[in-house]
């Protein structure tokens, strides 16, 4: 798993690295990732307006920004994710905004699923390929100590009750998330990320 994780590593992308990347390809008319399609090329689209919305209004509380910047250790949070995912489009703006805050405590790296199969494989959830996944690794050590994801724990019961009373995702669960994350803030993702890294900082994990 360790030769998994450093091979990863080794062809991460900062986040700055990953917008240009995805917008490099939006401009082909192009997706991430093996498959293309126009449909995921307008997700992608619509996600960099996300994206961009999120980078201007994202706030991290000051009781949390302490926490990250008083954590024992240096650790990368790398995520795996794929420029067309709506989960990630929202998720990413808000790690790189904790990251920053950290005092350098968290150095945020990001890898394309699709490009990292080995990788992607030791993290599904329900044995799904689902995305994003944030794997929080001991910089130091070089070890893994927690991962995340796909979604926060609100926006993962939204989606656990709508395939329970309506059957497969469509469109409306889709607007139903996004304005879920809407009316979230970004908090949940925070919450729940400041949690683990305590929960490691105090060897509860």
């Amino acid at each position: 798993m360790k030769s998994i994780v450093a091979k990863a590593l080794f062809n991460s992308h900062s986040y700055a690295e990953y917008r240009k990347l995805v917008s490099d390809l939006l401009s082909e008319g192009k997706s991430t990732g093996n498959e293309q399609s126009d449909s995921l090329t307008n997700y992608t689209r619509l996600n960099e307006a996300r994206m961009n919305r999120l980078e201007k209004t994202i706030q991290v509380s000051e009781d949390l920004v302490s926490k990250l910047k008083h954590l024992n250790n240096h650790y990368i949070w790398l995520v795996i994710s794929e420029g067309w995912c709506g989960d990630a489009a929202q998720i990413l703006p808000i790690l790189n905004k904790m990251a920053h805050e950290s005092d350098k405590k968290i150095d945020l790296r990001i890898v394309f699923r699709d490009e990292n199969d080995e990788l992607m494989n030791h993290y599904l959830t329900n044995g799904g390929r689902a995305i994003p996944k944030v794997i929080v690794i001991c910089k130091e050590a070089g070890i893994v100590r927690a991962d995340w994801g796909p979604r926060p724990k609100g926006a993962t019961e939204l989606m656990v009750k709508h395939k329970k009373e309506v059957g497969p995702i469509d469109e409306k669960i889709k607007t139903d998330l996004q304005l879920w994350y809407l009316a979230d803030k970004g908090i949940s993702v925070q919450e729940e990320l400041v949690e683990i890294m305590e929960s490691i900082k105090y060897n509860r994990l």
